[in-house]
């Protein structure tokens, strides 16, 4: 019997593309979970300065100050009294996470102590206020 060239095949030919795809799927899994999503406050301040100030790589939840008193958190504006439940809301999702308060240069000290008491009361001991360098 004589085989025509379509019916011979090479092992070359039949390349099963299936764990190469397995493969692709795996790597966009572990880019997206080890991947860290900018989250912003809502509201631009202007931060005081500082010589030792230090770049602080994760902030999860950030909470912002503006100079007249207002918070803001995840592009809204939140009750200061409120502030411990929007945490915890927010510490549900990310159980590791620490918070940055940026309060603007000319905020008041009492609404920034406010705002720390119910960041603690909401369990959360990592806590860091935001400067920039000079």
């Amino acid at each position: 019997m004589r085989r025509s060239h379509t019916e011979q095949g090479s092992p070359a030919a039949a390349v099963n593309l299936t764990p190469l795809i397995d493969m692709v799927f795996i790597l966009l899994i572990f880019f997206v979970v080890t991947s860290s999503f900018v989250k912003e406050s809502g509201i631009e301040v202007n931060r005081p300065t500082a010589e030792t100030a230090e770049r602080q790589e994760r902030g999860n939840i950030i909470i912002a100050i503006s100079s007249n008193g207002e918070v803001w958190m995840d592009k809204r504006q939140v009750d200061p009294h409120a502030v411990r439940t929007e945490v915890l809301r927010l510490k549900a999702e990310n159980p590791e996470g620490s918070v940055v308060i940026v309060a603007d240069e000319k905020a008041d000290t009492g609404t920034l102590v406010e705002v720390m008491d119910q960041v603690r009361l909401a369990g959360i001991t990592k806590v860091s206020i935001a400067a920039s360098q000079e």
